[in-house]
């Protein structure tokens, strides 16, 4: 017997970096009602903020960050999912993510705080730097903004993330502004400066390997766990 649908259940609005994770969840949500609102921040922490503002004016029922983290517990190889419990910001504030929200989602997940920040991590020593400061797994540059919004709006909030690049491996300055304002991959750019610096190749390879893994594992949790993270209750 089908379960009679809900009249006026609110959407989750779903916060991303990158085009290609927008991608990863408008293929989850396909047949789902609502339909999630999906923002693309291009990795850009300022825009993620004001994003976030846009979702909770679009009436969101909750705020959900989905996409790539920067590993900063070694233990971590990319492709790891974590579902964290809190989000540290760079004031040192911490934000905890919506309990009953994360119980429902039922992954094989690292539950361990993530940490925001502002700026790229571009060497080790700037992950090592940052693990330092809280304990935390892993970083991105969406999460606590969406956090900071979500708590000011009361409502609730949850991270699903995957490591990409792990705690010992620096990002190679090919890619250090690899994103376009969309959030989509500035392959020429790219292309352009590794032909300058050939010596980059292999950190290039190895970055782009691990992030792949990170997006399967992504597409993978996205697609068993969709219903029961992109429509609330």
């Amino acid at each position: 017997m089908t379960a009679p649908p809900v009249i006026g259940r609110r959407p989750v609005g779903v916060l991303v970096g990158l085009a290609a994770e927008a991608r990863l969840v408008r293929r989850a949500a396909k047949g789902l009602d609502p339909q999630p609102l999906v923002a693309v921040s291009a990795a850009d922490p300022a825009r993620a903020e004001a994003l976030a503002h846009e979702l909770v004016a679009a009436d969101a029922g909750g705020l959900l960050s989905v996409g790539l983290a920067a590993g900063l517990d070694p233990a971590l190889p990319p492709g790891r999912l974590l579902l964290p419990t809190e989000v540290l910001d760079p004031d040192g504030r911490r934000w905890p993510t919506d309990a009953g929200w994360r119980g429902r989602v039922d992954l094989d997940a690292e539950p361990g705080p993530l940490a925001g920040c502002d700026s790229l991590l571009k060497t080790v020593a700037d992950k090592a730097a940052l693990a330092r400061t809280g304990g935390a797994l892993a970083a991105d540059m969406e999460s606590h903004r969406l956090a900071r919004v979500a708590a000011a709006a009361g409502l609730p909030f949850l991270v699903l993330r995957a490591v990409a690049d792990p705690a010992g491996l620096a990002l190679p300055p090919a890619a250090w502004d690899a994103v376009d304002h969309e959030g989509r991959s500035r392959g020429l750019a790219v292309a352009g400066r590794l032909l300058r610096d050939p010596r980059q190749l292999p950190a290039l390879l190895a970055l782009a390997r691990a992030a792949g893994r990170a997006e399967r594992s992504l597409g993978g949790a996205l697609a068993v766990a969709g219903r029961r993270l992109l429509v609330l209750g």
